[in-house]
């Protein structure tokens, strides 16, 4: 199954799910740094600025990050929701103070 991920090498959530995912076989992940370019970052707001599921994250003041597309076209936010994430050693645990603007939620 190929999924795409859109995250940041500073989400703690990103972090994990990117090493999760990257254990498993069956999955081809195709990950996008949206700090890492301005096309990414602008494919990655096109999503968030049209999209009705980005409401409540928008609300809340977070970011929407990590943000799954599997190959049929589905999006989440939730990939354990479709497949079975392994657990991997060593996963960033305060992922909140980093990307959140009011350091107390998530991504």
């Amino acid at each position: 199954m190929k999924i795409t991920m859109y995250g940041a090498e500073i989400c703690g959530d990103c972090v994990n799910a990117k090493k999760s995912l990257s254990t498993l076989k069956e999955i081809e992940l195709e990950f996008k740094n949206i700090i890492g370019d301005t096309a990414t970052l602008k494919e990655f707001l096109a999503y968030r600025d049209n999209d009705s599921m980005f409401q409540e994250v928008k609300e809340s003041g977070r970011i929407g990050i990590p943000f799954f597309i599997l190959e049929n076209g589905e999006k989440t936010f939730d990939i354990g929701k479709y497949i079975e994430m392994p657990a991997v050693e060593n996963q960033t645990k305060d992922s909140a103070s980093s990307c959140s603007i009011d350091k107390k939620g998530q991504c």
